[in-house]
C-alpha cells in the first residue's frame, strides 16, 4: 500500500531522458496536490524512430504499488489513464468503491488501498503524457490535480517533447553523416561491379543494393567487402565476384561494346 511519504521515484524506462522527466513529473505532482499519496507520469510516443513500435509506454511512479496500477490499465485496456488519453481530458473517480466502470483497475486499486484518482492528459508534437495522482480516502482529486499538476504537466511535455525531437534530429544528422562517409566506397564498389558485369551505373548500384537486401548486410559493409577483393590477385577476385554477382542476377545487361559476362569467362588484361 502506498504511503503518504514521497520517496524516490521507481522508473521504468529505455529512454533515460524521457525517464527522468516523467519521474521529475511524478514526484512534483504528488507534492503538488496534498491530498493525494502519490502519483504516476506515463508518456505514449507516436512514430518515434529512436523507439521500438511494440515497446511498452514509458512510466515513472512515486511507489511500485503505483507502477502496478499503471500496468494493469495498460494490459488490461481500461482506466482513467486510457479514458483521459482517449477524450483528452482529465478522468478519474473520487470512490472507486462505489464506481465500477473500470473493474479490472477498480479492483487492483482497492487492493492496493486506493479509493481516488485522477488522470491528466497533455499532448505536443506526438508525445502524449497523462500524470496521474491517487488518494487513500475517497474525495475529488480532479479538480486539486488541475492546478499545480496541470501547470507542471504542460511544461514538462513541452520540455520532453522539444527534448525527444533534438534527439531524432541528431540521429537523422549521424545516419546521414555515416551515408556521406560511406558513399565513396560504395561508388567504387559500384565501378568494380560495372567493370565486371558491363552495366551502367544505375544497375550496379540496384544489384548491391537487393545483395544487402537479401544477405542481410548493410550496403557500406558490403561495398567494403567488394572493394577489398581488388586487393591481391585481382583478375582472379573480380572473376570470383563476378560468379556472385551473376548468380544474385544474370539479367544485368551489358555495356555498350562489351559482351555478356559468363562464370566461366575471363576478363580482358
Amino acid at each position: 500500500m502506498p504511503g503518504r511519504t514521497h520517496g524516490r521515484p521507481i522508473c521504468q524506462t529505455d529512454a533515460p531522458t524521457l525517464g527522468r522527466g516523467l519521474a521529475e513529473l511524478a514526484e512534483q505532482a504528488a507534492a503538488g496536490t496534498p491530498d493525494s499519496c502519490g502519483a504516476t507520469a506515463t508518456a505514449v510516443l507516436a512514430q518515434d524512430p529512436l523507439r521500438d513500435a511494440d515497446a511498452d509506454p514509458t512510466t515513472a511512479a512515486t511507489h511500485p504499488d503505483l507502477s502496478a496500477l499503471v500496468s494493469v490499465q495498460l494490459n488490461s485496456g481500461e482506466g482513467p489513464i486510457l479514458a483521459a488519453i482517449d477524450t483528452g481530458r482529465p478522468a478519474g473517480a473520487d470512490d472507486l468503491l462505489h464506481d465500477d466502470r473500470w473493474p479490472r483497475y477498480r479492483a487492483r486499486a482497492l487492493a492496493a488501498g486506493v479509493r481516488s484518482t485522477a488522470s491528466l492528459p497533455f499532448a505536443c508534437d506526438g508525445l502524449t503524457v497523462t500524470v496521474s495522482v491517487y488518494g487513500l480516502r475517497p474525495g475529488p482529486l480532479k479538480k486539486a490535480a488541475q492546478g499545480v499538476t496541470g501547470l507542471l504537466g504542460d511544461l514538462a511535455t513541452e520540455s520532453m517533447a522539444r527534448d525527444r525531437l533534438y534527439r531524432a534530429a541528431l540521429a537523422q544528422v549521424d545516419q546521414l553523416d555515416a551515408a556521406l562517409r560511406s558513399r565513396p566506397v560504395v561508388d567504387q564498389a559500384c565501378g568494380i561491379v560495372m567493370y565486371v558485369l558491363g552495366c551502367d551505373a544505375d544497375q550496379a548500384f540496384d544489384l548491391l543494393r537487393r545483395i544487402s537486401q537479401r544477405s542481410n548486410r548493410k550496403l557500406a559493409e558490403l561495398a567494403e567487402t567488394v572493394v577489398r577483393s581488388r586487393g591481391r590477385g585481382l583478375e582472379k577476385n573480380l572473376i570470383a565476384l563476378e560468379k556472385n554477382l551473376i548468380a544474385f542476377d544474370r539479367s544485368a545487361a551489358p555495356g555498350p561494346g562489351r559482351p555478356a559476362s559468363a562464370p566461366d569467362q575471363g576478363l580482358p588484361g
